[in-house]
């Protein structure tokens, strides 16, 4: 294969993953060429405060469209957009996972504990709201949705006190300094995959597979398929308020962490669990989180 395109949305985001995915694939193959197919999806469109929030597959239907058609080889998402089981489509990490933590912007300096009673937080994540109405209920969440560089404009105009937002995308885009917290994971817990990026392409497409695969690295494979797994068997997406998130100690341990709250963060479900078999950890999250009732939280915010 002399060139392989790469679908991606049209976000400052989106385009440095891709650029990201097409300078290893050229470092790893020489005489590799790369092209990106930029798209506009569904999820994009929805941006905007009049419009319902997009669901995982709004940001992914025209990536997968131009894989089926022909018009690209692979799409490059942030694995945390990717559906569990995008039917007919194979999934995989690519390359080092970016710091999975979710990140506190603000005006002025401090973090979570130095916003006052009644500041004006604002996310488009329905978890994001829960967990940190459970961990300050005195604070204003407001929606806000659009483009990074848009949701920092509106911090800066004054709209808002703080921003809840990824790390990973703000690191990614080198605007790190922006971020005056980046919040332990088991205070707030990060969704399924997030700081990872996912490389997806037809499952047929054996060619493409053993390109990628010198890709994986096999520690980031393994903790974000524990996540999505946990997630799937929880029956949680990107419209519930919930999280999963695991890392390998410096033992070779996993610790694995997961939580689930209602929407208004009045009720909350937080598990760790540290072991050797990363299986038996998903399995015995799952199956504890069940007894504790979580499936009644999650319906709470899907009904």
């Amino acid at each position: 294969m002399q060139t392989i395109r790469i679908a991606t949305r049209r976000s400052r985001l989106a385009l440095a993953q891709a650029a990201e995915v097409a300078q290893s694939l050229r470092q790893r193959q020489p005489g590799l060429r790369t092209e990106l197919v930029e798209l506009a999806t569904a999820g994009d469109r929805q941006q905007h405060a009049d419009r319902p929030p997009a669901s995982k597959e709004d940001f992914v239907d025209a990536l997968q469209e131009a894989m089926a058609e022909g018009s690209a080889e692979v799409a490059v998402h942030s694995m945390k957009d990717v559906p569990a089981r995008p039917a007919g489509f194979a999934v995989q990490t690519f390359g080092p996972r970016a710091d999975a933590r979710d990140a506190l912007a603000m005006r002025s300096s401090g973090g979570l504990h130095t916003l006052a009673d009644g500041a004006t937080v604002g996310t488009s994540s329905l978890r994001r709201r829960a967990f940190l109405q459970a961990q300050n209920r005195t604070l204003t969440i407001r929606s806000l949705r659009g483009n990074v560089d848009t949701r920092l404009r509106r911090l800066d105009a004054g709209d808002f006190d703080a921003l809840l937002l990824a790390c990973a995308g703000l690191d990614r885009l080198g605007i790190g300094n922006r971020i005056s917290e980046r919040i332990d994971p088991s205070v707030i817990v990060p969704p399924p995959g997030q700081g990872a990026i996912a490389v997806q392409y037809r499952a047929e497409r054996e060619d493409i597979a053993a390109m990628l695969a010198e890709h994986i690295e096999p520690v980031v494979e393994e903790a974000v398929a524990a996540e999505r797994t946990l997630a799937a068997r929880l029956a949680a997406d990107c419209a519930t308020p919930f999280g999963a998130h695991c890392e390998q100690r410096e033992d070779g341990s996993w610790r694995l962490l997961a939580a689930a709250a209602d929407p208004e963060g009045t009720r909350c479900l937080r598990l760790e669990r540290i072991g050797d078999d990363l299986a038996a950890l998903v399995d015995e999250a799952a199956t504890q989180l069940e007894r504790l009732g979580i499936g009644g939280l999650l319906a709470e915010a899907n009904p």
